[in-house]
């Protein structure tokens, strides 16, 4: 896959961006855009020009969920054929990364929008972000095992009420409850990412921070084991 119709990629610094980019569409998410980020994460993790991976969508939204209109199982007619749901297979390609990744969020980041990002190492947030697992109001299971994910970042207590409840939330809740780091006006975002990413490029050392990424996720003798190669993470 040379080229990519849905998501921008592209190097600069030893900083890898990928963008959603639908933004006629509040980069809604879509069978073909979850298979080119699973890809670009597998890129920026072989590439050793490539030390932090930071993702964000074009436009005002990051993500606004799953497109119906564009949208299609694609589930395999053989029962015992190995298939991954959309937004499972970006946020656990995100999950065994060896690099760092850093999601900027802005605008609307619902259902897909809002899994995906868990398994990121940082979030930042804009002030006019929006989160939403609305799963529930649309009659669909939770995807991209967001279900594992939430409640080891924000506690089972608040993970069950955005979850059941389906309802939407803003910035400064996401903050107050530990699912972002920090939150920073719109035009501000992505150039507090960007230093963000370099100051861990300047400061750390690639090993060290591909292994330490996998210790607070599973016990140190299983650690090694969800990453893909972590002794391979870079070359300085």
């Amino acid at each position: 896959m040379d080229t990519y119709s849905e998501i921008i990629y592209s190097v600069s610094d030893r900083i890898a961006t990928v963008s959603l980019n639908r933004p006629e569409a509040r980069n809604g998410y879509t069978l073909r855009m979850a298979d080119e980020l699973a890809h670009a994460f597998d890129r920026a993790d072989r590439d050793d020009d490539v030390r932090v991976v930071v993702l964000t969508g074009t436009g005002e939204h990051f993500c606004a969920g799953l497109d119906m209109s564009v949208t299609e199982c694609d589930t395999p007619d053989d029962p015992d054929a190995e298939w991954v749901e959309p937004a499972g297979r970006c946020s656990m390609r995100i999950f065994a990364m060896n690099k760092p990744v850093i999601a900027a969020i802005r605008g609307a980041a619902v259902g897909a929008g809002a899994t995906i990002i868990l398994p990121a190492d940082y979030r930042l947030a804009a002030t006019d972000a929006r989160f939403g697992y609305v799963f529930s109001r649309r009659g669909i299971y939770a995807e991209g095992a967001s279900t594992w994910f939430l409640p080891r970042l924000v506690g089972m207590g608040c993970a069950l009420d955005w979850m059941i409840s389906g309802r939407a939330f803003d910035a400064a809740e996401a903050l107050s409850a530990g699912l972002v780091h920090s939150v920073h006006e719109p035009e501000q975002l992505l150039d507090k990412a960007y230093q963000l990413a370099r100051t861990i490029i300047a400061t750390t050392a690639p090993v060290s921070v591909a292994v330490i990424e996998c210790l607070p996720w599973k016990p140190p003798a299983l650690a090694v084991g969800r990453k893909r190669n972590p002794c391979g993470a870079g070359q300085g």
